[in-house]
């Protein structure tokens, strides 16, 4: 019988390489000492690192570090629509959210997926108050948001990097969107959560127990977006929209410094 030596030899079963790894340890939420397991209080931030222009292709582009959750975003446009059923004398906006294939713990697929393209529809309804879209008339503006890394509160990043990219690109914006994310459970309130701290959907459901994201324009004082997951009060709901509004003010003029210096430093 002839051998076929194009057609490589393997098992007839294969198993998947995550049945060889060592389950992820479940930590509770707070340590013994009811402190959080990187050592910040309650309602503290982790460091961040901002920079804008870093992708020298994109009309606008910035990159922002929060710890070890890492996004990149990138801003192309406004160009022409070629197709003319989308025929508009108002612009279009149009965001793309991906997670990399390497920055979850469990390998993403190249596809984008539900969770990518629902968190794609909620960067758009918080950028897209802010950008005047009547003044690129018969155009679009291109968003895509990459994550490299995850650790927690992505979508707070992308939106505040991805806003920083469209002012760095030059579109005429009515002001910045800065995002701020937050964990309840029952009385504990943590700000700006980890991976290990967020709201997973198969957990027990119980009062005060979800999260919360919070997109706001600080020049304006206007909420862009609001998004929450989770069974929470109404009264610490509005608790928790205003302590993530009192962060988004602190870190906005750490955003115009940013901003200035990117300018600077490219002219």
């Amino acid at each position: 019988m002839p051998i076929d030596t194009r057609r490589i030899t393997g098992p007839e079963t294969s198993q998947t390489p995550y049945s060889f790894c060592k389950e992820p340890e479940k930590k509770a939420l707070l340590d013994e000492n009811q402190e959080r397991w990187d050592g910040r209080s309650h309602d503290q931030m982790r460091p961040t690192f901002l920079r804008a222009g870093v992708i020298s292709q994109a009309k606008g582009s910035a990159y922002i570090e929060l710890n070890k959750t890492k996004v990149i975003c990138a801003v192309y446009g406004p160009r022409e629509i070629t197709r003319r059923e989308e025929f508009s004398m108002k612009g279009q906006l149009t965001c793309e959210f991906k997670f990399a294939t390497f920055s979850c713990q469990l390998r993403r697929q190249h596809q984008p997926d539900n969770q990518e393209k629902d968190l794609s529809i909620q960067l758009l309804e918080a950028l897209e108050p802010a950008v005047c879209l009547h003044k690129f008339p018969k155009a679009q503006v291109n968003v895509y948001a990459t994550v490299l890394e995850n650790d927690g509160s992505a979508l707070a990043a992308a939106i505040t990097c991805a806003s920083v990219a469209l002012a760095y690109a030059g579109i005429e914006m009515y002001d910045l969107v800065l995002s701020a994310s937050l964990r309840l459970a029952g009385d504990i309130v943590l700000l700006d959560p980890s991976e290990n701290e967020e709201f997973k959907p198969q957990m027990d459901l119980q009062v005060n127990n979800g999260s919360l994201t919070v997109g706001y324009m600080p020049s304006l004082n206007q909420i862009s977006a609001l998004t929450s997951s989770g069974e929470c009060q109404l009264d610490v709901l509005t608790k928790a929209i205003k302590l993530c509004i009192e962060n988004c003010q602190k870190v906005y003029p750490v955003i115009q410094h940013c901003l200035m210096k990117s300018k600077n430093l490219e002219e």
